[in-house]
């Protein structure tokens, strides 16, 4: 792995392979979230999923590439002009952060393998986060990330914020608006700066018609159907694909799946189309907290 120099804060580990990071849980960017989406302020602990707007990498700008992305550290891409994607991933919550203690979170590589896809060659990197709050590990979360080769595109109809939502297949939905400045600000809280998500000239670049709806706030928005109307994602595995990129500002829609919000749900663009998808499961016992590299 190529060495880099790593946000202050945190922790490399020798053989540059793990990655530490300890801040205090404050209740700001929350605020900020829960305005974002148009939702109540939580007051004593992070709601699940959350935890993806704390304990963030904030790398020095130097070290990021044309597209916005860090060239080396965790996850490091597997070649120049690579293009990366976020495909999803699994998230065990077995108690939520609490406000006004300080958290660690603890990062590496879980697993790497190489897949033909009907764009070329794909890397898919499985990136494991553990976040600790007094001794215990209250949140394990494993993303999915996916390298494209360049000069692949994904051509996909872009929605726009003029067009109707397709009426949800399934109750309970909510919807989002999704506009450029929602796009822009929910980068900025989770300190992304993949530059397909706010930039129209460089989507371009990487095969996009229009700006990319983050798949992270996809995966979010599922996650807020099942905290707002079901049963909730404490003592449970929350695991999401994103089976399509969901392009062009849009409002979009999150629905219970054909189990119920409390087994799953899905998320479908402005023209129809599913763009993610979700299940929700106990958490079983092989999920719980494994040795680091």
């Amino acid at each position: 792995m190529t060495a880099w120099n790593p946000s202050k804060g945190e922790r490399v580990s020798e053989n540059a392979q793990t990655v530490v990071r300890t801040e205090l849980i404050t209740p700001e960017p929350s605020e900020a979230l829960a305005n974002l989406l148009g939702t109540d302020i939580p007051t004593d602990e992070l709601p699940a999923l959350w935890h993806w707007i704390h304990l963030l990498e904030r790398r020095p700008h130097a070290d990021l590439g044309p597209d916005g992305h860090p060239t080396s550290g965790i996850p490091a891409p597997p070649g120049p002009g690579r293009k990366r994607m976020f495909a999803g991933g699994r998230v065990s919550t077995h108690a939520p952060l609490v406000f006004g203690r300080p958290a660690t979170r603890t990062t590496w590589v879980a697993g790497k393998r190489e897949k033909q896809g009907s764009t070329g060659p794909l890397t898919f990197v499985t990136v494991r986060n553990e976040y600790a709050q007094d001794g215990q590990v209250l949140i394990v979360d494993e993303n999915d990330i996916v390298y494209r080769t360049a000069g692949s595109s994904l051509a996909m109809q872009a929605g726009t914020l003029q067009d109707e939502p397709e009426q949800a297949p399934r109750e309970p939905a909510l919807t989002l608006t999704a506009d450029e400045a929602l796009l822009f600000r929910f980068s900025a809280l989770t300190y992304n700066a993949h530059r397909i998500h706010y930039d129209h000239n460089w989507v371009r670049k990487e095969g996009y018609g229009d700006l990319v709806v983050h798949g992270p706030l996809q995966a979010l928005m599922m996650g807020e159907l099942i905290r707002r109307s079901g049963d909730g994602l404490v003592g449970r595995q929350f695991a999401y694909r994103l089976v399509s990129p969901m392009i062009g500002p849009q409002t979009f829609t999150v629905f219970a799946g054909a189990d119920g919000v409390n087994a799953g749900v899905e998320v479908q663009d402005v023209n129809g189309t599913v763009t993610a998808v979700s299940t929700v499961a106990p958490i079983a016992p092989d999920q719980v907290r494994r040795s680091q590299p």
